[in-house]
């Protein structure tokens, strides 16, 4: 049974599983990213964003944002986000932690997004030495409300945050569905529209583990690799989290599975925004529909085995497509829930 609780229920695609095997299969390898495998993949990245960018792998997106952000700021120091990024809401204080101390100022925004009206509010609210420095931004693509910022929107964004002597981070967990949404080359909505770190998504569009690290500014990335090992995330056979990436990078599959979990999203929007009862939150511009489900149809859907989250950031139900789910698992949850709302109305 497929469920739409999270997109990291969904198992390995079968291309980033065959690297994997073939990964498996060709004998021994140098340890901790020495290998040819990791190397191959860096190489691909690089070809994909067309830029001499650096790179690093982590086992999850905590450790990759955490990592990325404390190489920008100083323990005294501040990042600008959204008040429901998953830096701020779902990731334990890791990005404090790992940074030694540097806050989060968060910001309100329509559609889970900042704006350069926000950022510049928060820069100017004060200067004094009592009040952490801001030194970054964060910006999470796709939102944590399935929501996409626009390239003219990181351009805007990028500008008032190098006017301000502000890095820009990208918490990319589902960059892939970004970019498959918005039909644009991915080095248009990073480095060109002035992203300096990346922290690009996998293992929701089909890897096993891990995500990738990609600094545009390689001078942020000096010593970035001395955090992954003191913070335990130096894989000591990495060609196994770097290898299956192959999979996604070649022939476009990361952009082919991201277009049909957010193909996924929007059948399920078309089949429950009719529903009585049900009333959709936001747009769904990625691969998550955000809805508010009659309480007792909601409960009955997961007694009947279906696994759905309520969303702890804006509230309603929160129901992700992976890349495997099918059509008919969004029809059948469609017809079941129709059914339910029917019968109690």
């Amino acid at each position: 049974m497929q469920h739409f609780a999270s997109d990291n229920y969904a198992g390995i695609c079968p291309e980033a599983l065959n690297y994997l095997i073939e990964c498996n299969n060709s004998g021994h390898e140098a340890a901790y990213g020495d290998d040819t495998w990791t190397q191959k993949v860096c190489d691909r990245i690089r070809n994909l964003f067309e830029t001499d960018c650096e790179v690093f792998f982590v086992f999850n997106g905590t450790a990759a944002n955490s990592l990325a952000l404390a190489s920008l700021c100083q323990p005294y120091q501040s990042v600008i986000c959204h008040e429901l990024a998953h830096i701020e809401t779902d990731e334990c204080g890791g990005p404090e932690f790992f940074s030694n101390g540097s806050k989060l100022l968060v910001a309100r925004g329509e559609n889970g997004k900042l704006t350069p009206d926000a950022i510049e509010q928060i820069v100017t609210r004060r200067s004094d030495i009592h009040f952490p420095k801001p030194k970054a931004v964060s910006l999470t693509q796709a939102t944590e409300v399935g929501t996409i910022y626009t390239v003219e929107e990181v351009r805007a964004i990028a500008a008032i945050a190098k006017r301000r002597h502000l890095a820009v981070h990208m918490d990319g967990a589902r960059f892939a569905n970004a970019v498959a949404a918005l039909g644009v080359h991915p080095s248009e909505i990073t480095w060109r529209a002035g992203v300096d770190v990346l922290c690009f998504g996998g293992t929701k569009n089909g890897l096993p583990v891990g995500e990738a690290v990609v600094f545009f500014d390689q001078k942020m990335a000096e010593d970035f690799a001395y955090r992954v090992k003191q913070a335990g995330q130096l894989a000591s056979k990495m060609r196994f989290i770097s290898s299956p990436w192959l999979g996604l990078l070649e022939n476009d599959v990361w952009l082919r599975n991201a277009r049909h979990a957010n193909a996924m999203a929007r059948l399920l929007r078309d089949r429950i925004i009719d529903i009585p009862g049900v009333s959709l939150m936001f747009e769904p511009q990625a691969n998550a529909v955000f809805a508010n489900l009659p309480v007792a149809a909601a409960n009955v859907m997961r007694s009947k085995g279906w696994k759905f989250y309520d969303f702890i950031g804006a509230g309603g139900c929160r129901l992700m497509c992976a890349w495997d789910t099918t059509p008919e698992t969004v029809e059948k949850f469609a017809l079941e829930l129709r059914e339910l709302c029917a019968a109690t109305a």
